[in-house]
């Protein structure tokens, strides 16, 4: 069943590529580029796939077993744009074009000098040679460096500025894994992908891993009163879990009204956190926000904007205010 899946699916981009992708390339002058377009267009079928499995599972589920009522139902339709630009490959083709000859020319660099790129799985006797061994090793050690950039964006003030418009939403649900700041979004793209390649991420392997946690990141973002027991939720991160991540004047902002810190920053494994002490566990499903969002007295009334241009730009307003207030 997965082989002729797979082979469905080698129809399909071969197809698409033949069809729309290579023609084009060639009218607009791009034909050096073609063996890019072609990943390319497997990371556009993928994010198709993404975005047919998350309304078929995940929007039956919140029709079922809500956390709350939407107190505004465009904010929903705005996160499904987000969502579309970033699974369809918008952010993985720039980086095809612009990382690709930057990494290749680091590379020979480095082969120049005696130094070999590290295949992680080739450490331990035995693991190259099984491939979902191969799979869940990579998986966890993306997982940890995922855990300390999310850690990142909220503890240096000019990135928690950018990244902040991704907690910004109030009406969580399952479109918001996405819901992120573009220049964010690229950089964190960029870190992962450089990573995958220093440890020996092989390309076809890379498109697993990341399709395994942005489905999984769907599911965590999803207005859903789900969550994984005592032991699940200390095994993988669930919605209630994450929830608390996104709760106002706790996910964020636990070390006081003015101050960055926060819990629960693992993206998909929640040990992370337990080793770094940033866990907490709940059994409530908390509202989300951003405390300066609410009206004075309880906050500041700050305006993260309704609209997908207008949140661009007050980010990029926010990124500049808090890295001025960082250098003083």
């Amino acid at each position: 069943m997965t082989a002729m899946l797979a082979d469905y699916f080698a129809m399909a981009q071969a197809w698409l590529f033949e069809t729309v992708v290579q023609p084009f390339m060639f009218w607009a002058g791009l034909g050096e580029f073609t063996e890019n377009a072609f990943e390319g267009t497997e990371w556009f079928l993928i994010g198709i796939c993404e975005l047919l499995l998350i309304w078929v599972v995940l929007r039956p589920l919140e029709a079922w077993i809500p956390v709350h009522e939407f107190t505004d139902r465009r904010a929903r339709w705005n996160d499904f744009v987000y969502t579309v630009i970033h699974r369809l490959g918008a952010f993985t083709l720039v980086i095809f074009f612009l990382l690709d000859p930057l990494v290749d020319q680091f590379t020979a660099f480095l082969h120049l000098h005696g130094i070999h790129q590290l295949d992680l799985d080739k450490l331990w006797p035995g693991v190259s040679d099984q491939p979902l061994l191969s799979f869940a090793l990579y998986l966890v050690v993306l997982d940890f460096f995922d855990y300390w950039y999310h850690r990142a964006q909220h503890n240096v003030r000019w990135w928690w500025g950018l990244h902040s418009l991704h907690h910004s939403q109030q009406n969580m649900n399952l479109w918001s894994d996405d819901r992120n700041h573009l220049l964010d979004d690229l950089l964190r793209d960029i870190y992962l992908a450089v990573i995958a390649l220093l440890i020996g991420v092989q390309p076809g392997q890379y498109v697993l891993l990341v399709a395994l946690s942005r489905i999984l990141q769907s599911l965590q973002h999803a207005n859903v009163r789900i969550h994984f027991g005592w032991l699940g939720e200390r095994l993988l991160v669930s919605p209630r879990f994450h929830r608390l991540h996104h709760a106002i004047g706790v996910g964020h902002e636990s070390r006081g009204r003015d101050s960055i810190g926060g819990h629960n920053f693992a993206v998909l494994f929640p040990v992370w956190d337990l080793v770094f002490r940033t866990a907490r566990f709940g059994t409530e499903f908390a509202r989300t926000g951003i405390r300066d969002q609410l009206p004075p007295p309880q906050g500041k009334g700050r305006d993260y904007g309704a609209g997908f241009w207008r949140q661009q730009w007050l980010g990029l307003r926010r990124m500049v205010h808090y890295g001025r207030r960082a250098g003083r």
